[in-house]
């Protein structure tokens, strides 16, 4: 039906007649010779129609935005003067011979040919609409090359693609599964996949040696800008190779692909461990563009009089610290105060500032209503510890270590942005040495990342003292958004049924939930680990869109709901039954009367 696209329309084919086919973008009149924009997947190309073309012409009058058309043109240089330069076919123009109309169209719910600010609901209702944009074909497009890219390369270091089960069991992985009932086995459920972390541990077993899969994974939990329900995930693990060698492989791909595809140079990415991410920066996976750094000051706070400070400095649990910004004197009051309710989000119960207006004046010359609870020699103190100067300003988080690292981290970042101190454009390490448990607020412990990893101590050591144990885990951090993580796997079922005791999981639960895992440790598991990037987010961070649901071809809203499909949706009581499934639904809130 046609022997190009719109947008691969060029000078080169000047002098020859072509058919293009694809939607109306802008049809315009002026003054007799109609012109329309036609659009495709690849790009837009001008055709031109006048009145000696009679049948054409009058043709052309009748269609309007989104008629699907069928044009049969001369390609010719366009006039002097009304060369587009930012366009690959601004240099030519179709001289329309021939047009045929394949569809016609309903008035769009949105206009497609400029950009316009429409409710995101709108857009999802109508997202085959959304996505005709070029701006979203575009980012689809790209999203295909890196998944294209990621195979060859993949496939060229000798990695196998293996599909893994969608409908498996539940297992402990951190977040709700979505379940999907048995109507052969009723009472029993499949769960959709977490991840395919079990799986590929056993293809380690089996020999495949070096795996990688694009998966569909699920996660039945709160929505936010980097998450939805059902995710894609680059799942990727390896036999007989360390993490160093783990993370230089991983490396290379992510570099190149940034290279050949944006022709950015990302360098060397930097080592990081944990500890120092969270004191410096408040966060496992810090952004290094912005140049502010969390400094501890609780030994300076030990003696003051001070509670609010005083009590966190004194508390083991309890971390008092503080965030320099160059130049953030400037702030108003009316700043600081919204900063003191964004902090409030992540549980901090104020906000401490202290402005340095003239430093050389002393205590004189810093502006805050707690100097006066600091005293003049714990002040000066903090001043030279933090190398104030100037214009900059001072802010104080004082809580629990937990409290003051999400507030502060957060914040370090907010001001940040706000304040444009990006030092650079793309900014990745690897952060590793992570612990191996966490404390939950009941006493118990729980695994940073999942049961599965392995920790650098042996079963004795790590049964002696969980809470001090590291793993061997690592985390790829590009621009504060963490892009993948992974670890070495625990290939023992000593080691395996130890960090299960641990988490409180006993032996019958263990054999219940895992015994194929620790069966399959019994037979020659050999040394693996591996890593899992998400792809949604490393696309999203590649074309610079502010979601990942602008990279998915039909998302979810922040409620979990497709409102294209109208999912999730009833089902009719027969299917039901089949299910041996009865619904007990919370009865509706009743309205108080007045």
């Amino acid at each position: 039906m046609r022997s190009q696209y719109c947008g691969q329309v060029t000078e080169e084919l000047i002098g020859q007649e072509v058919t293009i086919c694809g939607w109306v973008h802008r049809r315009r009149d002026h003054g007799g010779v109609i012109f329309l924009d036609m659009r495709d997947r690849e790009g837009i190309a001008q055709v031109v129609f006048d009145p000696d073309t009679e049948e054409s012409f009058a043709a052309a009058d009748r269609v309007r935005s989104e008629y699907v058309l069928q044009i049969k043109g001369l390609v010719r240089g366009r006039p002097e003067g009304t060369i587009n330069e930012n366009m690959t076919t601004g240099k030519i123009e179709i001289l329309g011979k021939e047009l045929v109309v394949l569809n016609s169209a309903e008035t769009p719910p949105f206009p497609l040919d400029e950009f316009v600010d429409v409710g995101e609901d709108t857009r999802l209702k109508y997202r085959f609409m959304d996505l005709r944009r070029p701006e979203m074909l575009n980012k689809l497009m790209f999203r295909s090359k890196v998944t294209n890219y990621i195979r060859n390369y993949m496939d060229g270091n000798g990695f196998m693609d293996v599909e893994t089960p969608i409908l498996t069991r539940a297992t402990p992985e951190g977040a709700r599964d979505y379940l999907v009932p048995s109507r052969t086995q009723p009472g029993n459920f499949f769960a959709l996949p977490q991840s395919p972390q079990l799986f590929k541990q056993l293809l380690m077993v089996s020999g495949v040696d070096r795996y990688y899969q694009i998966a569909k994974c699920f996660r039945d939990e709160d929505l936010r800008a980097d998450r939805q329900p059902e995710f894609t995930q680059v799942d990727v693990e390896a036999s007989y190779m360390s993490e160093e060698e783990i993370m230089a492989n991983m490396e290379g791909m992510v570099g190149s692909m940034f290279k050949d595809l944006l022709d950015v140079d990302l360098g060397e990415f930097p080592k990081m461990p944990y500890s120092e991410a969270m004191s410096k920066y408040g966060s496992d996976k810090p952004d290094l563009r912005i140049p502010l750094e969390i400094v501890d000051v609780a030994d300076l706070m030990e003696s003051i009089e001070f509670k609010v400070f005083a009590g966190p400095a004194k508390d083991p649990k309890g971390r008092v610290a503080a965030l320099k910004v160059d130049g953030g004197a400037e702030l108003s009051r009316k700043q600081i105060d919204e900063y003191t309710k964004f902090v409030g989000i992540y549980g901090a119960k104020g906000l401490a500032w202290i402005k340095v207006n003239e430093i050389e004046k002393g205590v004189e010359g810093l502006q805050s209503p707690i100097v006066k609870f600091l005293g003049e020699e714990v002040a000066m103190q903090i001043m030279d510890r933090l190398g104030v100067k100037n214009g900059d300003i001072v802010f104080f988080g004082a809580d629990k270590e937990k409290v003051v690292n999400e507030a502060l981290g957060a914040l370090r970042c907010k001001v940040g942005e706000d304040l444009n101190m990006f030092t650079t454009e793309w900014a990745p390490l690897w952060v590793v040495d992570f612990p191996m448990f966490e404390e939950l607020d009941d006493g118990g412990l729980t695994a940073i990342h999942h049961p599965f990893t392995a920790p650098s101590c042996s079963p004795a050591e790590l049964r002696d003292a969980p809470e001090k144990a590291l793993s061997r885990a690592y985390d790829m951090v590009l621009n504060g958004t963490e892009l993948g993580g992974g670890s070495i796997r625990i290939h023992d079922g000593e080691m395996q049924s130890t960090v299960f005791d641990i988490l409180g999981i006993d032996a019958e639960e263990q054999q219940e939930k895992f015994g194929f895992l620790l069966d399959a440790l019994k037979f020659g598991c050999p040394p693996h680990g591996g890593l899992a990037f998400g792809l949604d987010r490393l696309v999203m961070l590649m074309t610079g869109a502010s979601s990942i649901r602008e990279v998915i071809a039909f998302p979810k809203t922040q409620s979990a709901t497709d409102v294209l499909t109208k999912a999730p949706g009833e089902v009719d009581k027969k299917q039901l039954r089949e299910l041996s499934i009865k619904l007990n639904l919370p009865e509706p809130k009743k309205e108080e009367s007045n």
